[in-house]
């Protein structure tokens, strides 16, 4: 993981320099040229997607009423989501619609961030714009159609024109609202998971690329300093890893708490 993370920023003159945002735009490995083209960034995207298929696959194949070690971490993965988030705030009855979606959400966002955390991959699937962006707008999409299900077109009379305000300030409650409901909405979650995994992974580049850079071409006596970047790593590690599971909790969180504004009764 050193090694891999500090070649990004030492210059073939043995010079340090600091991460850029070329970091998120790698060289393309297949189909190079083509609409098809992958990066380093899209095959971990896939391997990861393989692995959740493969994981689902294996742990709800030969179900039991006593679970396995698999079906356990899968039953409470999905009881967390169910429980603690969609029936939460959704109630038991609307839950049971959304579920499905939330722990989807939930458990494909999770395992895109870790893979910035884990030796040999290095990046977040999650790191760059595509990922968040679809994931906000199916939510997008959701919360709207949620609304429009529930309340038919009175949902952006509703939404546009709350009830108790005086005709007046509608004038500017309504553009308000429009920005904050249909606009800001899918822009905040697309940018706060983006940026929370673009940060996160450029302080763990700096961290170690500068242990590497004082321990092997640094003078002897700022090698002393390549035990203290390491340290600092190895604990923003630790840090990110709990950044990357609040980050998708987050994301859950949030595209429940639009759901069920769009649910909400004075619609």
């Amino acid at each position: 993981m050193l090694t891999q993370l500090a070649t990004t920023t030492l210059a073939a003159d043995g010079e340090f320099h600091a991460p850029s945002i070329d970091e998120f735009f790698p060289n393309p490995i297949l189909f190079a040229g083509t609409p098809f083209e992958l990066n380093r960034i899209g095959l971990i995207r896939i391997l990861v997607m393989v692995v959740i298929i493969v994981w689902l696959w294996a742990a709800t194949r030969r179900l039991r009423l006593v679970p396995g070690r698999g079906q356990s971490i899968l039953e409470m993965g999905y009881d967390f989501v169910r429980v603690n988030i969609a029936e939460e705030m959704l109630g038991k009855k609307d839950a049971q619609r959304y579920v499905p979606l939330l722990f989807t959400i939930f458990v494909t966002t999770l395992a895109f961030n870790l893979t910035g955390v884990i030796p040999g991959l290095n990046m977040a699937a999650s790191a760059t714009v595509g990922y968040p962006l679809v994931l906000a707008l199916i939510a997008y999409v959701v919360f709207i159609g949620a609304g429009i299900k529930a309340h038919g077109l009175g949902y952006f009379k509703a939404a546009l024109f709350p009830a108790g305000v005086p005709k007046i300030l509608y004038i500017l409650v309504t553009p308000i609202e429009f920005l904050s409901t249909f606009i800001i909405r899918p822009v905040s979650l697309t940018l706060r998971l983006l940026m929370n995994m673009v940060a996160g992974h450029l302080i763990l580049v700096l961290a170690f690329s500068a242990t590497w850079f004082f321990l092997f071409n640094a003078p002897a006596i700022f090698k002393l300093l390549s035990p203290v970047t390491f340290a600092l790593g190895f604990a923003f590690t630790l840090f990110e890893i709990m950044i990357e599971v609040l980050q998708a909790y987050i994301f859950t969180l949030l595209t429940t708490a639009y759901i069920q504004s769009s649910l909400a009764e004075e619609h």
